[in-house]
């Protein structure tokens, strides 16, 4: 299981790598909506075991809508880093007639409203229909999409989503082999039982190793980088357990079998959904004193 485990992240993380660096907004923007695809059927798999059925189409098109948006939201100049990163939100439109993502959100509601009464289902399908549907976008899609918004705040966009990403992947490498050779502790035995603290200290460790690598190519101060790495890292174990829970509930080992070695698309990104929401606010938050 180990060898097909390295072997599967050996294929994927340059490829991911040179899609963040090299590839353009738009190009991320379309393998995001693929990742974003995968992993809500594998989520609305989970419900259908426990015959939680959502409204498949629907959200998987308010999914992509929303990545859309968040594409074009990224070219606004009141999202770049330029002296200090400024966030005017309008309630339904961003500048140049972009529609905002409560706009999306809504018209979200609204098409759950209609295909509830309209369609043929049985009635006591639809609050978990209505319930699957919309955890699926709030849960997956949602924070995904801020993968691309984070590589379109500039010129160190790229590099940003990029340090999202390694202290994920380091930390949950650190933690995987960490823990299956001296983990004693378990963390959280009702989720995760072969999840331990040794893993979890070793998953922080190497998270702050990269935010010092990472220091000497990026104009970032090495406190920010220490602090998102900490913050992106704690907010990634937390999406690890959250999906476990998930996993838990549904009955299931892994979400898919598409990845050999890690399970399904979800098991892979499970930590990233927290993380990358987690470094873009800090950036927009922070970025106005480096």
């Amino acid at each position: 299981m180990t060898w097909k485990r390295v072997a599967t992240a050996g294929v994927l993380i340059p490829f991911a790598v040179g899609i963040v660096l090299w590839g353009s907004t738009a190009l991320l923007a379309l393998v995001v909506a693929l990742v974003t695809l995968l992993a809500l059927f594998e989520y609305f798999a989970l419900g259908e075991a426990i015959g939680h059925r959502a409204y498949r189409f629907w959200t998987a098109s308010c999914a992509l809508l929303l990545i859309y948006v968040q594409w074009l939201m990224g070219d606004l100049p009141t999202y770049e880093i330029s002296g200090g990163l400024v966030a005017r939100q309008r309630v339904w439109y961003f500048g140049n007639g972009i529609p905002s993502q409560e706009a999306v959100f809504f018209l979200f509601v609204l098409g759950i409203a209609v295909l509830t009464l309209a369609t043929k289902r049985p009635l006591v399908e639809a609050l978990p229909a209505a319930g699957m549907s919309a955890s699926g976008l709030i849960l997956v899609a949602f924070p995904l999409s801020f993968a691309v918004r984070l590589q379109g705040t500039g010129p160190y966009g790229s590099r940003l989503l990029l340090f999202a990403l390694v202290i994920t992947w380091v930390g949950d490498s650190a933690a995987y082999f960490v823990g299956r050779s001296i983990g004693r502790h378990a963390l959280a035995p009702h989720l995760s039982p072969k999840k331990t603290w040794e893993g979890t200290a070793a998953s922080l460790f190497g998270s702050l190793v990269v935010a010092f690598i990472f220091a000497r190519f990026m104009n970032v101060p090495l406190r920010h980088l220490i602090a998102m790495a900490v913050l992106g890292n704690v907010a990634g174990q937390v999406g690890d357990l959250l999906e476990s829970a998930y996993k838990r509930s549904a009955g299931i080992k892994d979400s898919g079998s598409i990845l050999p070695g890690h399970g399904g698309v979800l098991d892979r990104i499970d930590a990233l959904i927290l993380a990358i929401p987690v470094v873009w606010y800090y950036v927009l938050i922070f970025s106005r004193s480096w």
